[in-house]
Protein backbone atom coordinates (compact mmCIF):
# COMPACT_ATOMS: atom_id res chain seq x y z
CA UNK A 1 0.00 0.00 0.00
CA UNK A 2 1.01 3.58 -0.56
CA UNK A 3 0.67 7.00 0.95
CA UNK A 4 -1.27 9.62 0.06
CA UNK A 5 1.71 11.64 -0.97
CA UNK A 6 2.55 9.00 -3.01
CA UNK A 7 -0.41 9.01 -5.42
CA UNK A 8 -0.15 12.56 -5.36
CA UNK A 9 3.67 12.10 -6.87
CA UNK A 10 2.69 9.41 -9.59
CA UNK A 11 -0.50 11.69 -10.71
CA UNK A 12 2.26 14.44 -10.93
CA UNK A 13 4.21 12.03 -13.02
CA UNK A 14 1.47 11.54 -15.77
CA UNK A 15 1.39 13.29 -18.97
CA UNK A 16 -1.08 15.79 -18.99
CA UNK A 17 -3.90 15.62 -21.22
CA UNK A 18 -6.73 17.11 -19.25
CA UNK A 19 -8.41 20.20 -19.87
CA UNK A 20 -10.41 22.67 -17.52
CA UNK A 21 -11.74 26.64 -18.47
CA UNK A 22 -9.50 26.38 -21.64
CA UNK A 23 -6.50 25.33 -20.65
CA UNK A 24 -4.45 22.36 -20.27
CA UNK A 25 -3.90 21.31 -16.18
CA UNK A 26 -1.84 19.37 -14.32
CA UNK A 27 -3.34 16.69 -12.15
CA UNK A 28 -2.09 18.40 -9.35
CA UNK A 29 -4.03 21.53 -10.19
CA UNK A 30 -5.09 23.20 -6.83
CA UNK A 31 -8.71 22.30 -8.36
CA UNK A 32 -7.85 19.28 -8.77
CA UNK A 33 -6.06 18.29 -5.22
CA UNK A 34 -10.32 19.27 -3.57
CA UNK A 35 -11.83 17.04 -5.82
CA UNK A 36 -8.77 14.52 -5.13
CA UNK A 37 -9.56 14.84 -1.04
CA UNK A 38 -11.87 12.13 -0.76
CA UNK A 39 -9.27 9.46 -3.04
CA UNK A 40 -6.22 10.53 -0.55
CA UNK A 41 -8.57 10.28 2.53
CA UNK A 42 -8.70 6.44 1.41
CA UNK A 43 -4.55 6.27 1.38
CA UNK A 44 -4.19 7.97 4.67
CA UNK A 45 -6.87 6.29 7.11
CA UNK A 46 -5.17 3.06 6.26
CA UNK A 47 -3.23 3.36 9.24
CA UNK A 48 -6.22 4.88 11.61
CA UNK A 49 -6.91 2.64 14.10
CA UNK A 50 -10.91 3.13 13.35
CA UNK A 51 -10.46 2.24 10.12
CA UNK A 52 -7.78 -0.15 9.68
CA UNK A 53 -9.60 -3.33 10.24
CA UNK A 54 -12.74 -2.21 7.25
CA UNK A 55 -9.85 -0.43 4.84
CA UNK A 56 -6.96 -3.40 5.07
CA UNK A 57 -7.57 -7.02 3.94
CA UNK A 58 -5.56 -9.75 2.32
CA UNK A 59 -5.28 -10.27 -0.80
CA UNK A 60 -6.50 -13.92 -2.58
CA UNK A 61 -4.18 -13.87 -5.55
CA UNK A 62 -1.12 -13.08 -3.48
CA UNK A 63 -2.05 -13.10 0.12
CA UNK A 64 -0.36 -9.42 0.47
CA UNK A 65 -2.19 -6.73 2.55
CA UNK A 66 -4.42 -4.40 0.31
CA UNK A 67 -6.44 -1.87 0.51
CA UNK A 68 -9.73 -2.82 -0.05
CA UNK A 69 -10.37 0.03 -2.73
CA UNK A 70 -8.50 -3.05 -4.89
CA UNK A 71 -9.71 -6.45 -3.48
CA UNK A 72 -12.29 -8.88 -5.81
CA UNK A 73 -14.45 -9.83 -3.14
CA UNK A 74 -14.19 -13.29 -2.06
CA UNK A 75 -16.94 -13.61 0.41
CA UNK A 76 -20.49 -12.65 2.26
CA UNK A 77 -18.23 -10.87 4.69
CA UNK A 78 -16.17 -8.43 1.84
CA UNK A 79 -19.74 -7.12 0.63
CA UNK A 80 -20.48 -6.23 4.08
CA UNK A 81 -17.10 -4.36 4.75
CA UNK A 82 -16.68 -2.93 1.48
CA UNK A 83 -20.12 -1.19 2.40
CA UNK A 84 -19.85 -0.45 5.87
CA UNK A 85 -16.27 1.02 4.81
CA UNK A 86 -18.00 3.30 1.84
CA UNK A 87 -20.68 4.37 4.23
CA UNK A 88 -17.82 5.28 7.31
CA UNK A 89 -15.82 7.18 5.04
CA UNK A 90 -18.55 9.31 3.15
CA UNK A 91 -19.81 10.28 6.11
CA UNK A 92 -16.18 12.00 6.95
CA UNK A 93 -16.56 13.68 3.51
CA UNK A 94 -19.82 14.55 3.26
CA UNK A 95 -19.68 13.71 -0.41
CA UNK A 96 -18.71 10.59 -2.72
CA UNK A 97 -15.62 8.78 -1.82
CA UNK A 98 -15.07 8.20 -5.66
CA UNK A 99 -12.47 5.03 -5.09
CA UNK A 100 -15.82 2.81 -5.22
CA UNK A 101 -15.86 3.49 -9.55
CA UNK A 102 -12.98 1.18 -10.22
CA UNK A 103 -13.06 -1.31 -8.15
CA UNK A 104 -16.38 -1.76 -8.95
CA UNK A 105 -15.47 -2.30 -12.70
CA UNK A 106 -12.67 -4.83 -11.58
CA UNK A 107 -15.03 -7.04 -9.83
CA UNK A 108 -17.40 -6.90 -12.30
CA UNK A 109 -14.16 -8.29 -15.24
CA UNK A 110 -13.32 -10.62 -12.43
CA UNK A 111 -16.27 -12.60 -13.59
CA UNK A 112 -16.70 -11.71 -17.28
CA UNK A 113 -13.11 -12.75 -18.31
CA UNK A 114 -13.56 -16.48 -16.02
CA UNK A 115 -16.53 -17.35 -18.42
CA UNK A 116 -15.06 -15.77 -21.60
CA UNK A 117 -12.59 -18.35 -21.22
CA UNK A 118 -14.99 -20.71 -19.39
CA UNK A 119 -17.34 -20.20 -23.18
CA UNK A 120 -14.53 -20.47 -25.57
CA UNK A 121 -13.21 -23.99 -24.08
CA UNK A 122 -9.84 -22.34 -22.93
CA UNK A 123 -8.88 -21.07 -26.13
CA UNK A 124 -8.88 -17.26 -24.60
CA UNK A 125 -6.76 -16.09 -21.97
CA UNK A 126 -8.80 -12.91 -21.08
CA UNK A 127 -8.82 -14.23 -17.34
CA UNK A 128 -5.07 -14.72 -16.87
CA UNK A 129 -4.88 -11.20 -18.70
CA UNK A 130 -6.84 -9.76 -15.97
CA UNK A 131 -5.35 -11.69 -13.25
CA UNK A 132 -1.86 -10.08 -14.06
CA UNK A 133 -3.22 -6.84 -14.08
CA UNK A 134 -5.15 -7.09 -11.13
CA UNK A 135 -2.19 -7.98 -9.03
CA UNK A 136 -0.34 -4.99 -10.74
CA UNK A 137 -3.38 -3.15 -9.62
CA UNK A 138 -3.20 -4.34 -5.83
CA UNK A 139 0.54 -4.02 -6.07
CA UNK A 140 0.69 -0.20 -6.91
CA UNK A 141 -2.65 0.36 -4.58
CA UNK A 142 -4.16 1.81 -7.82
CA UNK A 143 -7.08 4.02 -8.54
CA UNK A 144 -9.37 3.22 -11.27
CA UNK A 145 -11.56 5.64 -13.48
CA UNK A 146 -14.80 3.49 -14.32
CA UNK A 147 -15.13 4.27 -17.97
CA UNK A 148 -18.59 3.25 -19.28
CA UNK A 149 -21.17 5.40 -20.28
CA UNK A 150 -21.31 6.50 -24.09
CA UNK A 151 -22.59 9.12 -25.54
CA UNK A 152 -25.16 7.09 -27.13
CA UNK A 153 -26.76 9.52 -30.35
CA UNK A 154 -30.00 9.04 -31.17
CA UNK A 155 -31.69 6.97 -28.25
CA UNK A 156 -33.55 4.94 -30.71
CA UNK A 157 -31.16 3.52 -33.16
CA UNK A 158 -28.99 0.55 -31.93
CA UNK A 159 -25.30 1.51 -31.58
CA UNK A 160 -24.53 -0.15 -34.80
CA UNK A 161 -27.48 1.82 -36.62
CA UNK A 162 -25.85 5.31 -35.55
CA UNK A 163 -25.80 7.75 -38.21
CA UNK A 164 -21.63 8.34 -36.49
CA UNK A 165 -20.91 4.77 -35.40
CA UNK A 166 -18.03 6.26 -32.81
CA UNK A 167 -20.92 7.36 -30.98
CA UNK A 168 -20.43 4.08 -29.00
CA UNK A 169 -16.72 3.25 -28.09
CA UNK A 170 -15.86 0.38 -30.51
CA UNK A 171 -12.83 -1.24 -32.09
CA UNK A 172 -11.78 0.45 -35.23
CA UNK A 173 -8.69 -2.17 -35.94
CA UNK A 174 -7.29 -5.11 -34.84
CA UNK A 175 -3.48 -6.33 -35.25
CA UNK A 176 -0.98 -8.51 -33.88
CA UNK A 177 0.01 -6.37 -30.93
CA UNK A 178 -3.23 -5.21 -30.06
CA UNK A 179 -6.59 -3.68 -31.05
CA UNK A 180 -7.52 0.53 -31.66
CA UNK A 181 -10.69 1.55 -30.16
CA UNK A 182 -12.45 4.99 -30.72
CA UNK A 183 -14.95 6.96 -28.86
CA UNK A 184 -16.51 8.91 -25.85
CA UNK A 185 -17.25 8.22 -22.68
CA UNK A 186 -19.24 10.75 -20.46
CA UNK A 187 -19.39 10.63 -16.91
CA UNK A 188 -16.04 9.39 -16.03
CA UNK A 189 -15.64 9.89 -12.02
CA UNK A 190 -12.21 10.46 -10.70
CA UNK A 191 -10.90 10.61 -14.66
CA UNK A 192 -8.73 13.56 -13.94
CA UNK A 193 -6.59 11.72 -11.38
CA UNK A 194 -7.00 7.57 -11.96
CA UNK A 195 -4.16 5.43 -12.71
CA UNK A 196 -6.41 3.47 -15.42
CA UNK A 197 -9.13 3.94 -16.85
CA UNK A 198 -11.15 0.74 -17.02
CA UNK A 199 -13.57 0.54 -20.14
CA UNK A 200 -16.59 -1.70 -20.40
CA UNK A 201 -19.74 -1.33 -22.94
CA UNK A 202 -22.51 0.07 -21.55
CA UNK A 203 -25.71 -1.74 -22.89
CA UNK A 204 -27.03 -4.55 -23.94
CA UNK A 205 -25.62 -5.70 -27.33
CA UNK A 206 -26.63 -7.48 -30.58
CA UNK A 207 -24.32 -10.09 -32.28
CA UNK A 208 -24.01 -7.28 -35.36
CA UNK A 209 -21.95 -5.50 -32.68
CA UNK A 210 -18.80 -7.14 -31.97
CA UNK A 211 -16.72 -4.14 -32.36
CA UNK A 212 -18.38 -2.85 -29.85
CA UNK A 213 -18.31 -5.58 -27.18
CA UNK A 214 -14.76 -4.47 -25.67
CA UNK A 215 -13.32 -4.46 -22.19
CA UNK A 216 -9.83 -3.53 -21.56
CA UNK A 217 -8.00 -1.15 -19.10
CA UNK A 218 -5.09 1.52 -20.27
CA UNK A 219 -3.27 4.10 -18.34
CA UNK A 220 -5.07 7.46 -17.98
CA UNK A 221 -2.46 9.09 -19.79
CA UNK A 222 -2.33 6.49 -22.48
CA UNK A 223 -1.60 8.37 -26.17
CA UNK A 224 -5.09 9.57 -27.88
CA UNK A 225 -6.81 9.88 -24.27
CA UNK A 226 -8.08 13.65 -23.56
CA UNK A 227 -10.02 14.70 -20.84
CA UNK A 228 -12.37 17.54 -20.75
CA UNK A 229 -13.16 18.35 -16.87
CA UNK A 230 -15.70 19.54 -14.96
CA UNK A 231 -14.81 20.09 -11.44
CA UNK A 232 -17.53 20.08 -8.72
CA UNK A 233 -15.56 21.76 -6.22
CA UNK A 234 -17.40 23.67 -2.90
CA UNK A 235 -16.89 27.31 -2.14
CA UNK A 236 -13.65 27.99 -0.03
CA UNK A 237 -14.21 29.32 3.09
CA UNK A 238 -11.98 32.35 4.74
CA UNK A 239 -13.85 33.21 8.51
CA UNK A 240 -15.33 29.77 9.29
CA UNK A 241 -13.29 26.86 7.94
CA UNK A 242 -14.63 23.58 7.67
CA UNK A 243 -14.20 20.49 6.41
CA UNK A 244 -17.16 20.20 4.24
CA UNK A 245 -15.23 22.87 2.04
CA UNK A 246 -12.48 20.66 1.79
CA UNK A 247 -14.23 17.84 -0.88
CA UNK A 248 -14.98 18.07 -3.76
CA UNK A 249 -15.48 15.62 -6.77
CA UNK A 250 -14.74 15.74 -10.52
CA UNK A 251 -15.67 13.96 -14.03
CA UNK A 252 -14.36 13.74 -17.52
CA UNK A 253 -15.47 13.36 -20.88
CA UNK A 254 -13.21 11.29 -22.29
CA UNK A 255 -12.35 11.06 -25.73
CA UNK A 256 -10.55 8.44 -27.10
CA UNK A 257 -8.50 8.95 -30.20
CA UNK A 258 -8.19 6.05 -31.81
CA UNK A 259 -6.08 4.63 -28.54
CA UNK A 260 -3.85 1.49 -28.99
CA UNK A 261 -4.72 -0.96 -26.14
CA UNK A 262 -2.00 -4.21 -26.23
CA UNK A 263 -3.21 -7.48 -26.39
CA UNK A 264 -2.69 -8.29 -22.50
CA UNK A 265 -4.73 -5.03 -21.35
CA UNK A 266 -7.93 -6.40 -23.23
CA UNK A 267 -9.99 -8.42 -21.35
CA UNK A 268 -13.00 -9.02 -23.48
CA UNK A 269 -13.70 -8.77 -27.39
CA UNK A 270 -16.16 -9.26 -29.79
CA UNK A 271 -18.41 -11.16 -27.37
CA UNK A 272 -22.20 -9.17 -27.20
CA UNK A 273 -23.35 -11.15 -24.84
CA UNK A 274 -21.02 -10.97 -22.37
CA UNK A 275 -19.53 -7.46 -23.08
CA UNK A 276 -23.34 -6.62 -22.44
CA UNK A 277 -22.92 -8.98 -18.94
CA UNK A 278 -20.03 -6.61 -18.45
CA UNK A 279 -22.21 -3.70 -18.14
CA UNK A 280 -24.75 -5.33 -15.60
CA UNK A 281 -22.33 -6.43 -13.84
CA UNK A 282 -20.60 -2.99 -12.91
CA UNK A 283 -23.74 -1.67 -12.43
CA UNK A 284 -24.78 -4.45 -10.25
CA UNK A 285 -21.46 -3.90 -8.09
CA UNK A 286 -21.96 -0.55 -8.44
CA UNK A 287 -25.32 -0.13 -6.94
CA UNK A 288 -24.30 -2.10 -4.37
CA UNK A 289 -21.69 0.57 -3.29
CA UNK A 290 -24.64 2.87 -3.66
CA UNK A 291 -26.28 0.81 -0.45
CA UNK A 292 -22.98 2.47 1.17
CA UNK A 293 -22.65 5.74 0.11
CA UNK A 294 -26.04 7.19 -0.34
CA UNK A 295 -26.81 6.03 3.39
CA UNK A 296 -24.10 8.01 4.22
CA UNK A 297 -25.45 11.05 2.40
CA UNK A 298 -28.65 10.71 4.00
CA UNK A 299 -26.53 10.57 7.23
CA UNK A 300 -25.13 14.24 6.27
CA UNK A 301 -28.45 15.68 5.66
CA UNK A 302 -30.39 14.28 8.26
CA UNK A 303 -27.39 15.31 10.70
CA UNK A 304 -27.53 19.00 8.91
CA UNK A 305 -31.37 19.01 9.50
CA UNK A 306 -31.31 17.87 13.46
CA UNK A 307 -28.41 20.44 13.83
CA UNK A 308 -30.62 23.23 12.01
CA UNK A 309 -33.73 22.26 13.96
CA UNK A 310 -31.85 21.96 17.58
CA UNK A 311 -29.60 25.54 17.57
CA UNK A 312 -33.50 27.10 16.35
CA UNK A 313 -35.22 25.81 19.48
CA UNK A 314 -37.58 23.58 17.09
CA UNK A 315 -36.10 20.10 17.50
CA UNK A 316 -39.27 18.71 19.54
CA UNK A 317 -41.53 19.96 17.24
CA UNK A 318 -43.30 17.09 16.08
CA UNK A 319 -43.19 18.09 12.15
CA UNK A 320 -39.39 18.32 12.46
CA UNK A 321 -39.27 14.91 14.41
CA UNK A 322 -41.80 13.26 11.77
CA UNK A 323 -39.58 14.55 8.68
CA UNK A 324 -36.35 12.99 10.31
CA UNK A 325 -37.81 10.06 10.79
CA UNK A 326 -38.27 9.74 7.18
CA UNK A 327 -34.90 10.56 6.46
CA UNK A 328 -33.33 7.55 9.18
CA UNK A 329 -36.29 5.17 6.98
CA UNK A 330 -34.44 6.07 3.74
CA UNK A 331 -31.12 5.85 5.41
CA UNK A 332 -31.30 2.53 7.35
CA UNK A 333 -34.04 1.08 4.32
CA UNK A 334 -31.22 1.64 1.67
CA UNK A 335 -28.14 0.13 3.74
CA UNK A 336 -30.28 -2.93 5.07
CA UNK A 337 -30.95 -3.80 0.93
CA UNK A 338 -26.92 -3.86 0.69
CA UNK A 339 -26.67 -6.22 3.62
CA UNK A 340 -29.80 -8.22 2.41
CA UNK A 341 -27.89 -8.05 -0.89
CA UNK A 342 -24.29 -9.67 0.47
CA UNK A 343 -26.13 -12.54 2.29
CA UNK A 344 -28.42 -13.63 -0.41
CA UNK A 345 -25.46 -13.25 -2.27
CA UNK A 346 -23.77 -15.86 -4.89
CA UNK A 347 -20.31 -16.92 -6.25
CA UNK A 348 -19.07 -16.54 -9.40
CA UNK A 349 -17.24 -19.48 -11.52
CA UNK A 350 -14.08 -16.77 -10.46
CA UNK A 351 -14.56 -17.37 -7.15
CA UNK A 352 -16.09 -13.72 -7.32
CA UNK A 353 -18.91 -12.44 -4.55
CA UNK A 354 -21.63 -11.59 -6.64
CA UNK A 355 -24.46 -9.86 -4.41
CA UNK A 356 -28.12 -10.16 -5.05
CA UNK A 357 -29.43 -8.19 -8.16
CA UNK A 358 -32.94 -8.07 -6.89
CA UNK A 359 -31.67 -6.33 -3.40
CA UNK A 360 -29.05 -4.02 -4.84
CA UNK A 361 -31.72 -2.49 -7.25
CA UNK A 362 -34.55 -2.09 -4.83
CA UNK A 363 -32.06 -0.41 -2.63
CA UNK A 364 -30.89 1.92 -4.98
CA UNK A 365 -34.36 2.50 -6.61
CA UNK A 366 -35.33 3.57 -2.58
CA UNK A 367 -32.39 6.02 -2.32
CA UNK A 368 -32.83 7.51 -5.96
CA UNK A 369 -36.48 8.27 -5.59
CA UNK A 370 -35.85 10.46 -2.15
CA UNK A 371 -32.67 12.20 -3.05
CA UNK A 372 -34.70 15.78 -3.58
CA UNK A 373 -37.54 14.96 -0.80
CA UNK A 374 -34.23 14.79 1.69
CA UNK A 375 -32.99 18.01 0.20
CA UNK A 376 -36.81 19.33 0.61
CA UNK A 377 -36.82 18.36 4.47
CA UNK A 378 -33.44 19.76 5.19
CA UNK A 379 -34.77 23.30 3.08
CA UNK A 380 -38.33 23.09 4.56
CA UNK A 381 -36.14 23.30 8.07
CA UNK A 382 -33.31 26.10 7.15
CA UNK A 383 -36.43 28.48 5.54
CA UNK A 384 -34.23 30.46 3.72
CA UNK A 385 -31.10 31.43 5.46
CA UNK A 386 -28.92 29.57 3.70
CA UNK A 387 -29.55 31.30 0.34
CA UNK A 388 -29.45 34.72 1.60
CA UNK A 389 -26.88 35.19 4.10
CA UNK A 390 -23.83 37.57 3.68
CA UNK A 391 -20.35 36.43 2.61
CA UNK A 392 -17.71 35.49 5.21
CA UNK A 393 -15.85 38.79 4.18
CA UNK A 394 -18.71 40.20 6.10
CA UNK A 395 -19.13 37.83 8.99
CA UNK A 396 -15.20 38.18 9.64
CA UNK A 397 -15.59 42.50 9.23
CA UNK A 398 -15.43 43.67 13.00
CA UNK A 399 -17.97 46.50 11.71
CA UNK A 400 -20.37 43.67 11.02
CA UNK A 401 -19.68 40.69 13.35
CA UNK A 402 -21.44 42.49 16.03
CA UNK A 403 -24.74 42.87 13.92
CA UNK A 404 -24.57 39.26 12.70
CA UNK A 405 -24.01 38.00 15.97
CA UNK A 406 -27.07 39.82 17.23
CA UNK A 407 -29.54 39.53 14.81
CA UNK A 408 -28.73 35.73 13.67
CA UNK A 409 -29.00 34.68 17.50
CA UNK A 410 -31.82 31.52 18.14
CA UNK A 411 -31.83 29.57 20.80
CA UNK A 412 -29.62 32.01 23.92
CA UNK A 413 -27.78 29.18 25.26
CA UNK A 414 -26.08 28.92 21.94
CA UNK A 415 -23.40 30.45 20.79
CA UNK A 416 -23.10 32.76 17.92
CA UNK A 417 -20.49 31.52 15.77
CA UNK A 418 -22.24 28.03 16.19
CA UNK A 419 -25.56 28.90 14.64
CA UNK A 420 -23.59 30.56 11.77
CA UNK A 421 -21.63 27.33 11.47
CA UNK A 422 -24.46 25.25 11.01
CA UNK A 423 -25.91 27.32 8.55
CA UNK A 424 -22.97 27.65 6.70
CA UNK A 425 -22.61 24.15 6.30
CA UNK A 426 -26.37 23.56 4.90
CA UNK A 427 -26.06 26.56 2.51
CA UNK A 428 -22.87 24.29 1.77
CA UNK A 429 -25.33 21.22 1.09
CA UNK A 430 -28.35 22.86 -0.66
CA UNK A 431 -27.28 25.90 -2.11
CA UNK A 432 -24.09 25.53 -2.88
CA UNK A 433 -21.56 24.44 -5.96
CA UNK A 434 -21.55 20.39 -5.19
CA UNK A 435 -25.35 20.54 -4.54
CA UNK A 436 -26.23 19.75 -8.10
CA UNK A 437 -23.95 17.49 -8.45
CA UNK A 438 -24.76 15.22 -5.26
CA UNK A 439 -28.34 15.41 -6.60
CA UNK A 440 -28.10 14.62 -10.46
CA UNK A 441 -25.66 11.57 -9.22
CA UNK A 442 -28.19 10.65 -6.27
CA UNK A 443 -30.76 9.61 -9.19
CA UNK A 444 -28.73 8.60 -12.16
CA UNK A 445 -25.88 7.63 -10.39
CA UNK A 446 -24.85 3.74 -11.03
CA UNK A 447 -27.82 3.84 -13.65
CA UNK A 448 -30.78 5.48 -14.58
CA UNK A 449 -34.31 4.53 -12.40
CA UNK A 450 -35.24 2.84 -15.16
CA UNK A 451 -32.78 0.48 -15.12
CA UNK A 452 -33.34 -0.41 -11.54
CA UNK A 453 -36.84 -1.03 -12.97
CA UNK A 454 -36.08 -3.13 -15.32
CA UNK A 455 -33.15 -5.04 -13.32
CA UNK A 456 -36.04 -5.51 -10.91
CA UNK A 457 -38.58 -6.99 -13.32
CA UNK A 458 -36.16 -9.33 -15.21
CA UNK A 459 -35.18 -10.97 -11.90
CA UNK A 460 -37.59 -10.81 -9.87
CA UNK A 461 -40.07 -14.19 -9.00
CA UNK A 462 -43.51 -12.88 -10.31
CA UNK A 463 -44.74 -15.69 -11.60
CA UNK A 464 -44.13 -17.09 -8.31
CA UNK A 465 -46.45 -14.70 -7.04
CA UNK A 466 -49.09 -15.06 -9.61
CA UNK A 467 -49.03 -18.75 -8.32
CA UNK A 468 -49.73 -17.83 -4.62
CA UNK A 469 -52.70 -15.40 -5.49
CA UNK A 470 -54.24 -18.61 -7.99
CA UNK A 471 -54.22 -20.69 -4.80
CA UNK A 472 -55.67 -17.55 -2.75
CA UNK A 473 -58.31 -17.35 -5.28
CA UNK A 474 -59.27 -20.67 -5.80
CA UNK A 475 -58.01 -20.64 -9.52
CA UNK A 476 -56.05 -24.04 -10.31
CA UNK A 477 -52.95 -23.63 -12.31
CA UNK A 478 -52.83 -24.47 -15.94
CA UNK A 479 -50.88 -26.59 -17.44
CA UNK A 480 -48.66 -25.86 -19.83
CA UNK A 481 -48.01 -27.37 -23.25
CA UNK A 482 -45.27 -29.34 -24.57
CA UNK A 483 -43.05 -27.05 -26.45
CA UNK A 484 -43.07 -29.42 -29.43
CA UNK A 485 -46.82 -30.02 -29.76
CA UNK A 486 -48.13 -28.49 -32.79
Amino acid sequence: MITSQEFVERMKSLKPNCYMHGELIQRDDPRMMVAMKDILMTYDMVDDPRFKDILVTTSHLTGNKINRFTNVHQSVEDLLAKQKMTRELSRLSGTCIQRCMGIDMVNALSIVTKEADDKNGGKTEYHERFKAFLKEFQDKDMVGAAAQTDVKGDRMLRPHEQADPDLYMRVVERNAKGIVVRGCKVHTTVGPYCDEMIVTPCRSLTKEEGDYSVCFSVPADTKGIHMLIEAANPTARKALPAEVANHGIAHSVTIFDDVFVPWERVFLDNDPQLGARAALLFALYHRHSYTGCKPAYTDVLMGTTALIAEVSGIEKQQHVRHKIAEMISVAELVYASGIAAAHTSTKASSGTQVPDVVFCNVGRKHAGTNIYHEYDILCDICGGQPQTMPYEEEYADPRWRPYLDKYFMRKADVPPETIHRAFRLAQDLIAGPVTSNMQIAGVHGGGSPIMEDIAIWGSYPIEEKKKIARHLAGIPETPKEPKDKK
